[in-house]
């Protein structure tokens, strides 16, 4: 499973480690607790959902992301 992400200036979605989306979430939401908001994450995702966080995006790469 990998996660794409993407800021809302960006055009492209990148792949993200786990290490890299939890330093987006402590940038983006400093008061939230890092991995509970990252287990929301993952869930959500795994529905087909994005979710935005602040000024950036999380999804599930699929084969629709990976022609773009």
């Amino acid at each position: 499973m990998e996660i794409l992400t993407q800021y809302t200036y960006e055009k492209k979605w990148a792949k993200t480690s786990k290490h890299e989306a939890m330093n987006i979430i402590e940038k983006e939401m400093p008061e939230t607790d890092v991995e509970a908001t990252w287990q929301y994450i993952l869930a959500e995702v795994k529905k087909g959902k994005t979710i935005t966080l602040g000024d950036c995006r999380f999804k599930l790469e699929s084969k629709e992301s990976e022609e773009q």
